[in-house]
């Protein structure tokens, strides 16, 4: 049975695709829109991408800028302390290892999916910027785990700054990933954008023994 953490980045997963024009979509249109998009997808090609997963985090990767701030993300799990030491170059290399990483981990959480059930719930906007999006995944044992996202709005267009699953904030766990990483490689900024693929699978344990 797929964790609590893999069913919420699953659906992390399934907004990915966001098409161009989305600029006009409320953020619960954006969510919907594109979580049915992949899911459609997916459905039309998931022997395919089980047989071949590179392509499909390939897909999923190529499709992540739309949808996603990256830079966002990235420099706040950083946090100031350290993504103001950050060169730009470095900066780049960690948004594409952190996605990288996201997808090697966690796409197949999505190619598992059966169409247990998804629901979009309420939208709450928190000015004009800032607002969040409700959604229900339903796991295989009928289970019903609640998942937040965070939105933000740049350049008229909205996008997903941070999810949280079943209580557990992903971007705060990414965040204390990141600074013991730190810590243990004597702020070697370096050491750990480059080993931030097993800092993810820290996370993802840590995350599983919070669900327990």
């Amino acid at each position: 049975m797929m964790s609590i953490l893999r069913r919420g980045l699953l659906v992390l997963l399934a907004a990915l695709p966001l098409m161009a024009g989305a600029a006009a979509q409320s953020p619960k249109e954006v969510i919907q829109g594109t979580t049915n998009q992949l899911l459609a997808d997916l459905k039309a090609n998931k022997e395919q991408y089980k047989a071949n997963p590179s392509a499909f985090y390939d897909a999923l990767n190529a499709n992540l800028g739309p949808v996603v701030d990256a830079d966002g993300i990235s420099r706040s799990i950083m946090t100031v302390k350290y993504s103001r030491k950050a060169t730009p170059e470095q900066m780049q290399r960690f948004q594409e290892n952190f996605k990288r990483s996201l997808m090697q981990f966690y796409g197949n959480a999505l190619l598992e999916y059966n169409n247990q059930g998804i629901t979009v719930g309420a939208e709450r906007k928190d000015g004009d910027d800032r607002a969040s999006v409700d959604m229900t995944v339903k796991g295989n044992n009928g289970a019903i785990y609640p998942v937040q996202y965070t939105m933000t709005r740049l350049g008229g267009e909205w996008k997903v700054r941070n999810v949280i699953v079943n209580g557990i904030n992903i971007g705060k766990l990414f965040r204390d990933q990141f600074a013991d990483a730190m810590n243990r490689n004597g702020n070697d900024l370096d050491k750990t954008i480059n080993g931030w693929a097993g800092e993810v699978a820290k996370a993802k344990e840590v995350a599983e023994k919070q669900e327990q």
